[in-house]
C-alpha cells in the first residue's frame, strides 16, 4: 500500500507549522481562517489542499486569509472601487485553487474580523470588503449577516430567451437535465429537479458534465421548488451543490442566490419578498433590491459561526 499521499500532506503540513488559524462555517459550509494582515504567509496550493484535507489535514471546503487590501494587488484594485475596503478575503477552494468569491465565506469572513477585534461592526451597521469578484457590502443583521453580493446575469445570454435551449447537465439521472447558467460574480449551473425522493438520492460524490460549460468551469446547483412555490410572500426551495475544486458541500451561498435568480426565471418572475433555500447544513435566505446604477442585486443573508481555534504543530 503507497503512503506517498500522506508523506505528501505531512510535509506540508510541517511547512505550515506554527500557524494560527480558525474554524469557522456558514449553514455546514467551512473554512479554515487565517490572520495575515501584512500579506506575510503565501500559503501554496498544494498547503491548502494538505490543510483542508478531511482526513489527513484540520477539514474544510476552502481557506480564507484575511489581508489588509493595500498589501495585494487585487485589494488594491478594490481599494480603487471603494477606499473603504480596507480587508481583503483571499479565499481559496478546498484543492487550493483560486476562487473569485464565496457567499456564506463572506459572512464568515466578516465573523472572524469582528471575533478578532480586527473591525467594529454593530447591528444595521455595514462593512466593505474586497474579493476578486469586486466590493462586497455586509450588513450586521438579526439572522448574522446580509452580504449585497452584487448583481446577477446570464453566463449565456441567449438563455434568458425562454425559447433558447439551456445548457445539458448530466449527472448521473436517467436522462441529462437542462440547466440554466448564472453567473454572481463565480459561476453557477442550476438544475431543476421535481420530487424530494431525485434530490435525495443524485450522487454528487463525481462533478456533473455540463454542456457548453462556462469558460472557467461551473458549480452545479440541484434545485426542488416548494408547492406551492410561494406562501405569504416567502418563496421556498430545497438546493443541493456540487462544488467546483470542491465536491458536495453543505451550502453554497452564491448557489443558493443563483438557484433563486433560475428558480423565479423558470416561474416567469414570481414576485416573492424573500426566498428561503434550505441546504443540507441549514437555512439561508435571498432577496432582491435595485442598486443606484439601476441593477437588480441580490442579497444573501444568514449565520455564521466560529466553533475552534488552534495552531498548525
Amino acid at each position: 500500500m503507497s503512503i506517498k499521499v500522506p508523506e505528501q500532506h505531512a510535509e506540508r503540513l510541517r511547512e505550515l507549522s506554527g500557524l494560527a488559524f480558525t474554524k469557522g462555517h456558514g449553514t455546514g459550509n467551512d473554512f479554515i481562517l487565517v490572520a495575515d494582515p501584512a500579506n506575510a504567509q503565501d500559503i501554496l496550493p498544494e498547503q491548502v489542499a494538505a490543510l483542508c484535507d478531511r482526513h489527513l489535514g484540520l477539514g474544510a471546503d476552502g481557506l480564507i486569509r484575511a489581508v489588509r487590501s493595500e498589501t495585494l494587488a487585487e485589494g488594491r484594485a478594490v481599494l480603487a472601487e471603494n477606499g473603504d475596503a480596507e480587508w481583503f478575503m483571499d479565499y481559496r477552494n478546498g484543492d487550493g485553487s483560486v476562487s473569485e468569491m464565496c457567499g456564506n465565506g463572506v459572512r464568515v469572513f466578516v465573523h472572524f474580523l469582528v471575533a478578532r477585534g480586527l473591525v467594529a461592526l454593530d447591528d444595521g451597521e455595514a462593512l466593505a470588503i474586497g474579493t476578486r469578484a469586486g466590493v462586497k457590502i455586509i450588513t450586521r443583521s438579526a439572522a448574522g449577516y446580509a452580504v449585497d453580493m452584487g448583481p446577477w446575469e446570464f453566463i449565456f445570454p441567449h438563455q434568458a430567451d425562454e425559447r433558447a435551449l439551456d445548457s445539458v447537465v448530466d449527472a448521473g439521472m436517467e436522462v441529462p437535465r437542462p440547466g440554466l447558467s448564472v453567473s454572481m460574480g463565480n459561476p453557477h449551473t442550476v438544475v431543476a429537479v421535481s420530487e424530494a425522493v431525485e434530490l435525495d438520492e443524485l450522487d454528487l460524490h463525481r462533478a456533473p458534465v455540463v454542456d457548453p460549460v462556462p469558460e472557467h468551469g461551473t458549480n452545479v446547483e440541484f434545485v426542488l421548488p416548494a408547492d406551492p412555490l410561494v406562501t405569504d410572500g416567502v418563496g421556498a426551495i430545497r438546493m443541493r451543490v456540487h462544488e467546483r475544486g470542491v465536491g458536495e458541500t453543505q451550502s453554497c451561498g452564491t448557489g443558493a442566490c443563483a438557484a433563486v435568480v433560475a428558480t423565479r426565471h423558470w416561474a416567469g418572475g414570481v414576485a416573492a419578498e424573500r426566498w428561503d433555500v434550505r441546504v443540507p447544513g441549514g437555512t439561508v435566505s435571498v432577496g432582491f433590491t435595485i442598486a443606484a446604477d439601476g441593477r437588480e442585486h441580490v442579497v444573501l443573508d444568514g449565520p455564521a459561526v466560529l466553533v475552534a481555534e488552534g495552531v498548525v504543530a
